[in-house]
């Protein structure tokens, strides 16, 4: 007797909740495109794709937090003051940019070792010690730049070539090279997480950590590793801001984390820990970043995409609440 497949196909390789926010993705570009010829623009492409570099590295981030159970609201904070610290290096004491860029990546690694310690280790409950990090990284990037605003080599300087990474120009062609670094990173991450130890040990982890470390697993290593990886992100989300915009400002940051979070919720990763999906996560990214550009199009005020995309996010943790009763 042959066995009743529970759903389509379709629903069964990529999950209810990815195709439900993959087909508000495609509602709200066609709804934009039909309301404004503007925003069917390639210049409009180019924006929604350049608002996405750096939001999708801290997310990515957000993503491994979430799954262990956690969170991290250093995010936003974090990215900056990486950033300010990394262009003062550049910019001040005149050393090579690609310095700045590794000083960046390193000091993001090591802000993450320590929220994973804080709450690995001491038990410290996430929320607690990343909140505390967010206004550790507030206070010392505004002390190391002295309070000014820090601004990496523009496009045209000598070491203006790092800005080339995420977005350049051919024959006078906006070119979104930091698209692949964002396909890149989605798919090495996809591959970790779910194919891997590393990926394994860190969704048991947010599944059960007491039976994951009765199993025998090592869940200091794994819980400290997943709070390292959301710190190597957000300083990948620090280059990627540098190189789109052109200064950085002591003080600023505070906030961008709920955009990276968000977009992990709406992609289908669990508040509850143990469930997470990267490329919904880049699904999520996309969605905030259309709704920041393309509202103005249609002439409504930014304050709408909060609403908009509050209650998007209520929606996805509606679905996954009522998966999870299912």
């Amino acid at each position: 007797m042959n066995k009743k497949k529970s759903g389509s196909p379709l629903v069964n390789a990529i999950g209810t909740q990815k195709l439900v926010i993959l087909a508000v993705l495609i509602v709200l570009f066609a709804a934009f495109s039909i309301l404004s010829a503007s925003f069917r623009s390639y210049s409009t492409i180019i924006t929604i794709l350049s608002y996405s570099y750096y939001i999708t590295f801290m997310a990515i981030g957000a993503t491994f937090a979430l799954i262990t159970g956690g969170v991290d609201l250093s995010l936003g904070t974090g990215m900056i003051c990486y950033g300010m610290i990394g262009g003062y290096l550049v910019i001040e004491q005149g050393m090579p940019v690609g310095v700045g860029m590794l000083v960046t990546v390193l000091v993001a690694v090591l802000f993450g070792l320590f929220n994973g310690t804080l709450i690995a280790v001491f038990d410290i409950p996430p929320f607690i010690a990343t909140l505390a990090t967010m206004m550790i990284t507030r206070g010392i990037g505004s002390v190391v730049v002295g309070g000014m605003s820090v601004t990496w080599p523009q496009a045209a300087s000598a070491q203006g070539w790092f800005r080339s990474l995420f977005r350049t120009q051919i024959n006078g062609v906006m070119i979104p090279t930091g698209f692949l670094w964002v396909l890149l990173s989605v798919i090495i991450m996809t591959f970790i997480l779910n194919k891997t130890k590393l990926g394994r040990y860190i969704i048991a982890i947010g599944s059960n950590k007491e039976a994951t470390r009765l199993s025998g697993v090592k869940v200091v290593k794994y819980h400290i590793a997943a709070y390292a990886i959301t710190g190597f992100f957000t300083g990948l989300a620090a280059l990627a801001y540098a190189a789109t915009f052109q200064e950085l400002s002591p003080g600023t940051g505070g906030g961008l984390e709920l955009d990276a979070i968000g977009s992990a919720i709406i992609g289908g990763t669990s508040t509850a820990g143990g469930v997470g999906s990267i490329a919904g996560t880049l699904i999520g990214v996309f969605i905030m970043s259309m709704l920041k550009t393309g509202l103005p199009f249609v002439g409504l005020q930014a304050n709408w995409q909060q609403i908009i995309t509050g209650i998007i996010l209520l929606g996805a943790v509606g679905i996954d609440v009522m998966k999870n009763k299912r």
